[in-house]
């Protein structure tokens, strides 16, 4: 575990500070500089493209870990990369054909509720097929476990371009719509510089001599297509779904509620990006036991981490929404629903990386594709009954049925168990620490009474953790930074 923490750490730090910047534009600058219509058409255009990336990239940033560490020589790697290069042109050329040829039906249909959506469509599809070359340039690097500046990238740079153009808009230097335009430039920039970061780290070389076991990259990547499009859709096609039957006003107020829920997948996402790699290593060598060890170490540490940060945002998210503009407050029933499917899916910790380097990935995708089925007929139930709170409801039906069935899985067919009697007790803490500070409040400023109120919440919770040791490799991190403050 010792590179895994290691990178784990310096991905959550880079997390969280892309994070603050993130909060920044979601909670200030979007509501403040570009407006409610606005920031719901960028929220709208955004998770389009999020949903629809992973079949633009045709699945190979998956695929590119799974076979890597099957190759050994450099002409095999080589002669790999750019068949997994090629094939997402498969999908995107006929899709940007048919885009063409149809455009007028496309974004007609998109903005029957929203008129203003009709000029933007187009822009999905770009982006997403940005998201997705990003996506495989950053697979490129972690497999040779690499992940911290593609962490960067991703999490700080990306949210430093998008602060820099909203505040061009703030001082009236280019329009909001020029804004929603240089999206595409922006998520283009971050692709590129990926790039030239994968070529320092192995430069990639082009061999154009199929590898020789091509049919079942093929066969694995048509699959993860479906499999990633189905997680993609339970995270995003709720906002693309509101755009259908409420004003685009409301993408703004989700958008608002699902980014500070988000932060509780933050440890995930970093721990993620190195625990795949080596998952798909000891799933090929057959490590069973090791496998079985790194799945329990994973959930127990997500779960602590995830498990601070979900009690920190509940307990603060009434002063929170004190300074948001009044018509957001809507959506704090949002951010408990979505806060607790996110931690539930937290603490499954590398089950994903487990499921798709597996055997069964395509019973499962199967599955997945009925609950794909049943987000989308729960969300065309609740939208229009309950506005952005029954997309949330939908939402959180929808993940948690996911994540169950892929635990259940695991756990049957695998032999693979996450949880101990720990946690349990790492549960208990955490209901105990948010029902002792919710409900009350100091009598200060919001941004004092949130500050106050997270400094006492993380003494209390980290103290309990440690002292209980409910997860070596958290109290390990913590005794670690006693040592560099001279506490112990």
């Amino acid at each position: 575990m010792g590179i895994v923490i290691n990178q784990s750490i310096k991905n959550t730090i880079i997390t969280y500070i892309g994070f603050v910047i993130g909060a920044a534009n979601a909670l200030f600058m979007y509501p403040h500089f570009l407006g409610e219509t606005y920031y719901g058409l960028t929220g709208y255009i955004l998770s389009s493209a999020n949903v629809i990336f992973p079949l633009l990239a045709f699945g190979v940033h998956n695929t590119l870990i799974k076979f890597f560490t099957q190759y050994k020589t450099d002409q095999e790697k080589s002669s790999f990369l750019t068949f997994v290069l090629v094939l997402p042109l498969l999908v995107i050329i006929p899709i940007f054909i048919a885009g063409t040829l149809s455009y007028d039906w496309i974004a007609t249909f998109c903005s029957t509720k929203n008129a203003i959506v009709y000029d933007y469509v187009w822009q999905i599809p770009v982006i997403g097929i940005c998201m997705g070359y990003f996506e495989i340039f950053y697979a490129w690097v972690k497999v040779h476990l690499q992940s911290v500046f593609g962490s960067f990238v991703k999490e700080i740079l990306l949210r430093v371009f998008i602060s820099i153009f909203l505040f061009c808009v703030y001082f009236n230097w280019i329009s909001t719509l020029t804004f929603i335009n240089s999206l595409m430039g922006i998520y283009l920039a971050s692709t590129l510089v990926m790039f030239v970061y994968a070529m320092k780290v192995r430069r990639i070389t082009f061999n154009f001599k199929m590898p020789k076991n091509s049919k079942a990259i093929v066969v694995y990547s048509f699959f993860i297509i479906l499999s990633g499009s189905i997680a993609n859709m339970l995270l995003d096609i709720d906002k693309t779904m509101l755009n259908q039957y409420i004003e685009i006003e409301n993408i703004a107020y989700y958008s608002v509620a699902i980014f500070i829920a988000t932060v509780i997948a933050v440890p995930s996402r970093a721990m993620h990006q190195i625990t795949y790699p080596i998952t798909a290593k000891l799933m090929t060598e057959g490590k069973h036991d090791e496998l079985n060890d790194l799945y329990k170490k994973t959930s127990i540490t997500l779960q602590i981490v995830g498990g601070l940060v979900l009690v920190g945002i509940l307990v603060n998210i009434k002063q929170l929404y004190l300074l948001l503009p009044a018509n957001y407050s809507g959506g704090i029933f949002v951010v408990f629903t979505i806060g607790i499917s996110k931690y539930f899916d937290l603490i499954l910790g590398n089950n994903n990386a487990i499921i798709f380097n597996s055997k069964y990935y395509k019973a499962v995708l199967f599955l997945g594709l009925l609950l794909a089925f049943f987000a989308i007929t729960l969300n065309m139930l609740f939208i229009p009954m309950y506005g952005i709170n029954g997309a949330a409801l939908a939402t959180l039906i929808s993940i948690t049925l996911y994540s169950l069935a892929k635990l259940l899985f695991v756990v049957i067919k695998m032999k693979l168990y996450p949880f101990s009697i720990k946690t349990l007790y790492s549960l208990g803490i955490l209901t105990a620490t948010f029902l002792l500070f919710y409900y009350w409040d100091f009598p200060f400023n919001p941004i004092l009474n949130i500050v106050l109120k997270s400094i006492l919440v993380t003494i209390l919770y980290v103290f309990v953790n440690y002292k209980l040791v409910i997860s070596a490799e958290f109290n390990q991190v913590v005794h670690s930074i006693l040592q560099k403050l001279r506490l112990v």
